[in-house]
């Protein structure tokens, strides 16, 4: 008997609207999920009591002909978007106890939209890392196992890891991640779910902790293409609460998937293969390639010349902006507060002891690039090149419609490996970076399985608020690929 917790976000939507389930039914059975899921540590505060009360108001309109597009469906929202009346931490201790009187723009649109939170899910502190092994409330674990060393607990990806396991648990139908440099599409590939960061502007960044402004990016997280596609249509749109929301209209991204991709020149960047470049890798890449052009897509060679720059001036311009953004927790106005006999002391022990080891790393490298000795020579010097990256994009546009590359060099590691090892622990974002300094959409779904039969993602990117192009594409591979039959078919 299919469970209802198998059903695809698409297939459950057309359940709920045929009535063979009710919106109660169906979040009940993701809150059974959850209660035995608990050792993964996918969440951060549950909401159970709400989400029973959401689920009954939207059977409530179903029953009526009122249903909005996601009504009734549970899904989960990472803890960096403020929501009213639940606890809100970004997985930090500084704002362990933090409850925002008001809602972030895209988590009250699934709201309108009729979707069920679940729960707020865990991530690293402030969206810092990439592994989700830097949260205040401890490291989550990735669904997956590895048939090498079954008993091995593996890193579901970060920052938005608890969403990532989540989707992958069956303990939310779907949910929402940011993406500063690859924290929705690193853990998409280490979990084998689908993530997107869309265009930067796409989606509101109004009530969402910031990291980075300049390149945080709120995006979906789901089982499949087309529920990606659904959560993005809720998600995305203008907003004049946020001065970087693009006055964009919002395509029918679901219709998109049906489109093919005959005629479409996909781009092979080569400095995305680099020298020790893991074979499993390589070939899952050639396959996508190869699935992509018996489709009647066109391969292109292009090249990203400034590629291998990217990851270090992600890492000068991220902690700068963060380093302002932190500011602002300063045991005065909210969160947490450590007294002390002065206010300079006051703001050094609240921010010592509310800050996690890798938050604090990053404030002192952005504090540093920003000083007057050095900001002509770190931060002004990466803005420019970020400029020279985004150059490189938009030359590779010219040739072709998108890009194929691996979203991650590896698959899921073990909690534990490389904690040690900041500079190892940025490198799993080496082929995710350069798409955020460039603002661009990237989509990243899963099509292959490693040696230890863990999930590899592939990163489809796309020209600025061109994500129906990816969506077209990355069906394509999903059908082809063909890696995870879900209940019920497609609707």
């Amino acid at each position: 008997m299919t469970q209802l917790t198998d059903l695809t976000l698409a297939h459950a939507r057309l359940g709920l609207r045929n009535k063979h389930f009710s919106a109660v039914e169906l979040t009940q059975a993701y809150l059974d999920a959850m209660a035995k899921a608990k050792p993964l540590n996918a969440y951060i505060t549950e909401t159970p009591e709400l989400a029973l009360a959401q689920a009954k108001a939207a059977d409530a309109r179903l029953a009526k002909s009122e249903a909005g597009a996601l009504e009734g469906l549970p899904i989960a929202i990472k803890d960096l978007f403020c929501t009213a009346g639940v606890r809100t931490t970004a997985g930090s201790k500084i704002l362990g106890s933090f409850v925002p009187p008001y809602e972030s723009t895209v988590s009250a649109k699934l709201k309108a939209a009729g979707a069920v939170m679940l729960g707020k899910a865990n991530l690293d502190e402030f969206a810092m890392g990439s592994a989700n092994i830097t949260s205040h409330f401890g490291p989550v674990e990735n669904p997956w196992k590895s048939k090498r060393d079954p008993q091995a607990r593996l890193v579901p990806g970060g920052s938005s890891g608890g969403s990532a396991a989540a989707v992958a648990a069956k303990i939310a139908l779907a949910a929402t991640g940011t993406d500063t440099g690859g924290s929705i599409r690193q853990p998409a590939s280490f979990c084998g779910i689908v993530g997107i960061k869309p265009t930067y502007g796409r989606c509101s960044r109004y009530g969402i902790v910031a990291f980075a402004s300049s390149l945080d990016q709120a995006g979906p997280m789901a089982r499949t293409v087309e529920d990606a596609a659904l959560m993005l249509v809720a998600m995305a749109g203008h907003d004049p609460l946020d001065s970087t929301s693009a006055p964009q209209p919002v395509p029918d991204f679901a219709a998109a998937i049906n489109r093919g991709v005959q005629g479409l020149k996909v781009g092979v960047p080569k400095e995305y293969r680099p020298d020790g470049l893991d074979p499993a890798i390589a070939r899952l890449w050639d396959q996508g390639l190869e699935w992509l052009v018996a489709a009647g897509a066109k391969v292109v060679p292009v090249s990203l010349p400034h590629t291998s720059y990217a990851l270090a001036t992600y890492y000068i311009v991220a902690p700068a902006e963060a380093s302002s953004n932190l500011a602002r927790y300063d045991g005065v106005r909210f969160g947490l507060r450590v007294g002390g006999e002065t206010l300079d002391d006051l703001y050094r022990k609240t921010r010592a002891e509310g800050f996690g080891t890798e938050v604090r790393r990053r404030i002192l490298i952005g504090t540093y690039v920003l000083s007057a000795g050095y900001y002509d020579a770190y931060y002004a010097k990466a803005q420019k090149v970020r400029a020279l990256i985004a150059k490189d994009f938009r030359q590779a546009f010219d040739q072709v419609d998108c890009l194929l590359t691996p979203t991650a060099p590896s698959a899921a590691f073990a909690i534990g490996a490389n904690s040690d090892d900041p500079i190892t622990m940025y490198l799993n974002d080496v082929f995710t970076v350069p798409t955020s300094l460039a603002g661009l959409p990237g989509l990243s779904l899963p099509a292959g399985l490693s040696a230890d039969g863990l999930p590899l993602g592939l990163q489809l990117i796309g020209r600025p608020f061109d994500e129906e192009t990816l969506f077209a594409a990355a069906q394509v591979i999903e059908n082809a690929a063909g890696l995870f039959p879900v209940a019920g078919g497609r609707p």
